[in-house]
């Protein structure tokens, strides 16, 4: 089903997420401290990472900025001691896939590895599809494929944020508040804080202007939400 890299210092957690996620079929390797993930991940390519927060030497946080720094996307499940908005914000800026705080259900952290695994999946089979002839302006979207492209380029993006700035598309020229994009966007999880939604556009933002710095696509209506532009 996939290989699992299992991070943290605690032998008790560690054995609780290796018996679930083995007994669900996993391949599960665990390791302590945060120069070790680095240096299994370089090594055995996970397909996933569970990874604490708090490590010794290394924490969670920058064994993170290192992974994705190197250009490294495997998913990431960020572990933290507490329900603090603060480190879970932290964790999705800096390219968290999702983040579960201590003491967890070992059943929704299970739940989360497939769902994380899913939308990879998804993601690089969709990805893996070539489309020709596509038009060279604007935004232009290929939903069965769950594709898109801008000024003709492609977009490298997760499955949420695509589903963001899909809506946004869907709605453009329409300001949208925070909580109408949690609940049509996220959905069952629209629980999570409402800045979560400004992260994700942040990344919308980062990704757009790396094909045309000087673009204006998710406008900003202070107070309220966002908007795509209506010229794009």
């Amino acid at each position: 089903m996939g290989h699992i890299l299992v991070v943290d210092d605690e032998p008790a957690i560690v054995a609780v997420v290796r018996g679930r996620l083995e007994q669900e079929g996993f391949g599960v390797r665990a390791v302590a401290s945060g120069e070790e993930a680095l240096e299994r991940v370089e090594a055995d390519l996970p397909d996933l990472v569970v990874l604490d927060v708090m490590l010794p030497g290394i924490d969670g946080f920058e064994v993170l900025r290192r992974l994705r720094g190197a250009g490294c996307k495997v998913p990431v499940i960020m572990l933290t001691a507490r329900d603090d908005d603060v480190d879970k914000i932290v964790g999705l800026e800096l390219g968290a896939d999702d983040y579960l705080a201590k003491p967890f259900n070992p059943r929704e952290l299970s739940a989360r590895v497939r769902a994380v695994l899913r939308r990879q999946a998804e993601a690089k089979a969709l990805q893996a599809r070539a489309q020709e002839h596509e038009p060279d302006k604007g935004l232009y979207f290929d939903h069965p494929r769950r594709q898109v492209r801008f000024q003709g380029q492609p977009l490298d993006l997760r499955p949420r944020e695509y589903d963001l700035l899909h809506f946004l598309a869907q709605h453009r020229g329409r300001v949208l508040s925070r909580d109408a994009l949690l609940s049509h966007v996220w959905g069952l999880e629209s629980y999570i804080d409402a800045r979560t939604v400004d992260v994700h556009v942040r990344r919308l933002r980062k990704a757009l202007a790396a094909v045309d710095p000087g673009a204006r696509v998710i406008l900003t209506e202070w107070g309220v939400g966002y908007r795509l532009a209506e010229d794009v």
